[in-house]
């Protein structure tokens, strides 16, 4: 069975429709906050500032306490935010080791033992790897006792053949 592949006008009209519903989306959602906000703004009772210089600073200080405790809010819920992305981040860590990673399909690359050594060490050092010309040469030594203990094999023939061989092998 062939997919109906989707053709690329088809993609483009579909991707600035999306891109359209999201703008539309941020536009309502900065409205609310803005509403919101003006909501929150009115409830607040307008800031007394007349007294003397004592109450006034009693006042200066309770909004001092205030703001320190929002600070240390806004704080916390920002390390619960943090330590929330940070255990999303290992949880997308673990779903990729446990799916494993896709090894690509690798080529096959002719190259000479030289090329190899050139591109494992760099330009720098100029090895050359004649293999044969490190090979250490074999002599092949005849073993001449062997030789002399077999000897010519016509004559432990001849001399084995017939009854006064047979004897010989037995006392000599």
């Amino acid at each position: 069975m062939s997919e109906k592949r989707m053709t690329s006008s088809r993609k483009h009209h579909l991707k600035s429709l999306m891109l359209q519903i999201a703008a539309n989306l941020i536009e309502e959602e900065k409205k609310e906050m803005k509403q919101e906000k003006d909501n929150f703004m009115a409830n607040i009772p307008a800031l007394d500032l007349s007294g003397d210089q004592a109450m006034l600073m009693e006042m200066l200080k309770k909004l001092a306490h205030t703001i320190d405790k929002v600070d240390e809010d806004r704080y916390d819920a920002e390390a619960k935010v943090n330590k929330a992305d940070k255990e999303i981040e290992d949880l997308k860590m673990k779903v990729i080791e446990i799916q494993g990673m896709k090894k690509p399909a690798l080529k096959k690359v002719r190259m000479s033992a030289d090329a190899m050594l050139q591109a494992l060490l760099g330009t720098k050092h100029k090895a050359s790897m004649d293999f044969r010309a490190n090979l250490k040469e074999v002599k092949k030594e005849v073993k001449e006792e062997a030789a002399d203990a077999v000897g010519d094999w016509r004559k432990n023939v001849d001399e084995q053949a017939g009854m006064d061989g047979r004897m010989k092998k037995f006392q000599g």
